[in-house]
């Protein structure tokens, strides 16, 4: 049955790692309205260029067929060196934005998770026949960071369905603060599906043994909404923290049909 035109089909998918990208929106859009980052790029070329409000962040997002869609780069400061991180194409905005919150966060936890390992071990991934690595329970994602003790090295988290398909990777140097890439593993960690419309085009596999979709008719003032209900809840944090989570756009409706 057709959804009625006040609604639209959408699906909510896990692991979220394998769901596909999702619409640059969700972390464009509140880096520029609640943030106050700046834009400024060429009408003419596909890309986006956001500038942090003192100028010391680059958020560039630019097709590259052979390499990473999203690049974040930090100036080195008097005690700290300069930092980057990168998403190919298929990095879920969910897990890319829990990286961006956390560093436009005004007031961020003296005492917030600072070990990136620690959200996955929690929720049973195990080492990994890499070094100094995790594997997700289902072989399709691994957190790996270089390096040694002594000499710790750049972090890598990637997805693959195999050796030889790869889906996507995130890559943090090694100056990268570790609550950033915390936040990332963390968001990577959560269990709840993320939400795709049209996700037959984006998902990377739909064999149902790796990916579950369940399709819901979605009321699209709801849809439409649930960016503004993000802008406004990450612009509240500049006057105070907030006092509980903002609703999530994950929450499916009541109508629901499994595929």
């Amino acid at each position: 049955m057709s959804p009625s035109p006040e609604t639209v089909e959408v699906d909510f998918v896990t692991p979220r790692h394998l769901a596909g990208g999702g619409d640059p929106a969700w972390i464009t859009v509140p880096l520029h309205r609640a943030c106050g980052w700046s834009y400024g790029h060429d009408p003419l070329m596909p890309r986006v260029l956001l500038s942090s409000p003192d100028q010391k962040v680059l958020l560039r997002l630019e097709p590259d067929p052979a390499g990473q869609w999203w690049t974040l780069s930090h100036v080195a400061e008097p005690n700290t060196p300069a930092w980057y991180a990168s998403f190919g194409a298929r990095t879920p905005v969910e897990l890319i934005s829990a990286m961006t919150d956390a560093l436009t966060n005004p007031a961020p936890s003296a005492d917030a998770p600072s070990d990136p390992f620690e959200p996955l071990g929690r929720i049973g991934w195990s080492p990994s026949s890499t070094d100094n690595g995790l594997a997700s329970p289902d072989g399709t994602a691994y957190l790996q960071r270089l390096g040694s003790a002594e000499e710790p090295g750049a972090w890598f988290v990637t997805a693959a369905l195999g050796p030889d398909r790869p889906v996507w990777q995130a890559r943090f140097g090694e100056h990268t603060p570790a609550r950033l890439v915390t936040a990332f593993t963390a968001a990577l960690a959560d269990p709840k599906p993320v939400l795709r419309i049209d996700s037959g085009r984006s998902l990377p596999t739909r064999n149902p043994n790796i990916v579950t979709r369940q399709t819901t008719d979605v009321r699209a003032e709801l849809l439409a909404g649930a960016l503004e209900e993000r802008v406004r809840s990450l612009a509240a944090r500049k006057a105070a923290p907030p006092t509980s989570p903002a609703p999530s756009r994950q929450s499916p409706a009541t109508k629901r049909r499994s595929r």
